[in-house]
């Protein structure tokens, strides 16, 4: 998938429709990348590649389907956690203080 398939209504819709089901380590990337992508420091390469793990996570055709037991998100996460690798640089200590304050809030717990 490319960035095209991403939208900040379509990010946000699938968050609060699936963000249980997904698990809190999808969601937690997920968040990491999008506050990231904010940023006005991240560059633009960093950005598209972010957007392109970010539009496979919402685009509903994946190799997975998210409705799949147990693999659903297997797919979703592994592309995250491959963009996340890809643009650490980008990931500040402020970007994971904005997931955690939205992971806590919806989850009700810090995570370690």
């Amino acid at each position: 998938m490319t960035e095209t398939h991403y939208s900040e209504n379509g990010f946000w819709d699938k968050l609060r429709q699936f963000a249980l089901t997904a698990g809190s380590n999808v969601v937690e990337k997920a968040l990491c990348l999008y506050y990231a992508a904010q940023r006005p420091e991240t560059p633009a390469w960093a950005k598209a590649v972010i957007f392109g793990a970010l539009g496979y996570f919402i685009f509903p055709l994946d190799a997975i389907p998210d409705v799949v037991p147990v693999l659903g998100y297997s797919d979703d996460m592994a592309t995250l956690a491959a963009a996340v690798a890809t643009v650490s640089l980008y990931i500040t200590d402020e970007v994971k203080q904005l997931a955690q304050q939205k992971m806590q809030s919806w989850f009700g717990h810090k995570l370690t």
